[in-house]
């Protein structure tokens, strides 16, 4: 029998009623929702309908994330998407880190979303994917990446250990959404921290390059490090992403 973990206070999934103007919203690997909370209300402060979803093993303890497979991020994100659809004319696809990737994921295979931001998203960790080689037979659990945040006294709710199994799953989960990146023909507002210890920042330049898309931006965060949703540069992401939502508007 699988056991079942309880949700920590500030990871459960959020959704906000608005609009036919829908927007999904998604936290990274080993993170919670409370990275995408601000942005959440943000989004839903000027009307639109916001959901942030709980990928599967996320926000209760690390134990259940190495139960948790790439398929299971996937379907927690196309079953986000589905769930806006049913209500919303419209919608826009937004994540953080491993979010950022699901977001591409979802670009790649639905060109009906009305436009992606991708926020320091991993599409290629080469010292990640060999540092997940020399483990995957040796180690269960390595040190946690939460937190990698600039300004003073914010934390971020993530675990304090990674799976190691995850880390192979995320692994599997770059090397599809590189490999299709030029499928992306959706408008794209792309957010890259210029200093960022976790994904390195070429990788949004590597989107940016790839993807086919007539609309593409690159905004560059000068002020925050990788979870740049709780970093100094949170209302700039914010007032962005507002700001390209509307000029996509279909």
């Amino acid at each position: 029998m699988r056991k079942t973990y309880e949700v920590l206070e500030d990871a459960q999934p959020f959704f906000y009623d608005g609009n036919e103007v829908g927007v999904l919203v998604s936290h990274g690997f080993t993170g919670s929702t409370q990275s995408m909370a601000y942005l959440g209300k943000r989004f839903a402060d000027e009307g639109f309908t916001v959901y942030g979803p709980r990928l599967t093993g996320h926000g209760t303890a690390p134990e259940e994330m190495a139960t948790a497979t790439y398929q299971d991020w996937v379907k927690d994100v196309e079953t986000g998407l589905a769930k806006l659809k049913d209500t919303c004319a419209t919608v826009f696809v937004a994540g953080l880190s491993m979010g950022g990737t699901l977001t591409l994921y979802l670009a790649e295979n639905h060109p009906e979303i009305a436009g992606i931001m991708p926020i320091n998203a991993a599409i290629k960790m080469d010292e990640f994917e060999q540092y997940y080689l020399n483990l995957k037979d040796k180690e269960e659990f390595v040190d946690g990446i939460g937190s990698d945040i600039k300004a003073e006294g914010i934390e971020e709710l993530a675990y304090s250990k990674t799976p190691v199994k995850a880390m192979g799953e995320l692994v599997q989960l770059l090397k599809i959404v590189e490999t299709d990146l030029s499928k992306i023909q959706t408008p794209t507002l792309i957010l890259s921290s210029t200093v960022d210890l976790v994904v390195p920042p070429e990788n949004s330049q590597m989107i940016y390059d790839q993807i086919q898309s007539d609309v593409k931006n690159i905004v560059r965060l000068e002020e925050s490090y990788h979870v740049a949703t709780l970093d100094n540069d949170k209302e700039l992401i914010a007032n962005e992403c507002i700001r390209f939502i509307k000029e996509n508007l279909k």
